[in-house]
């Protein structure tokens, strides 16, 4: 276990906590298996089954989750091959049997804080080994000052509160008694701040003239639930 984390503490991508406190949720209007529309949020976005001929409204995967990632980086998507977009709190089911209601929700599917950036190899450790997955989130805890409070992952939160497993616990890494940035944090900078006062001006706009398909009440409750300032 020491060994893999010593590998994330080395190669992970962590967004700082002030870009975390300029703009918490980057796309408020997506969400896993949310659906894609066109032309301003007004036709149904479809693909095209070229075998069958069936076509099928198109749907999020991880999609904005990635952009938002990387924009909250201050990379661009061409800087970032081979590396994957890993969410810190989801519903933890290595058989993907379970249904993710945490990343099905506007408010965490797009948080910068709820992700980190990991080369494709090492998130595998991220989907199979709980202990991993623990010591992402502490780490989150304790930078961010923040844990999801999705009602699915409720008894996790008290776990990571409460959190005392550090032998394997990276030595850069946040804790109760060491205010540190991990390894890999990406510092605020000019580039990560325009590219959020991009998204926020997108964000007044569409909820100002997107189409009949786009889902205010939702994004204004996640604005809200944030504290977004648009």
């Amino acid at each position: 276990m020491s060994d893999v984390m010593r590998l994330i503490e080395r190669t992970a991508r962590w967004v700082d906590p002030q870009t975390f406190e300029y703009l918490p949720v980057w796309y408020p209007e997506h969400a896993r298996r949310g659906l894609f529309y066109k032309a301003n949020w007004s036709e149904p976005q479809m693909n095209r089954n070229r075998q069958t001929g069936v076509s099928i409204h198109k749907s999020e995967g991880n999609t904005h989750a990635n952009k938002a990632l990387t924009l909250a980086l201050g990379l661009r998507a061409a800087e970032r091959p081979n590396w994957s977009c890993c969410h810190i709190w989801g519903v933890d089911d290595a058989a993907y049997q379970v249904s993710n209601a945490v990343v099905q929700d506007r408010r965490f599917f797009s948080c910068v804080a709820n992700m980190v950036l990991l080369p494709t190899p090492l998130k595998a450790f991220t989907d199979v080994m709980t202990e991993v997955k623990m010591m992402l989130r502490v780490c989150a805890f304790h930078l961010y000052g923040w844990s999801c409070d999705h009602d699915d992952v409720a008894d996790i939160a008290r776990q990571v509160e409460e959190w005392a497993e550090w032998d394997a616990y990276p030595g850069s890494w946040p804790k109760q008694d060491r205010n540190s940035h991990p390894l890999g944090t990406a510092k605020f900078s000019a580039r990560i701040k325009t590219s959020a006062d991009r998204r926020k001006a997108a964000i007044r706009k569409d909820l100002a003239s997107a189409g009949p398909h786009y889902p205010r009440d939702e994004v204004q409750k996640v604005l809200e639930y944030w504290n977004v300032s648009l």
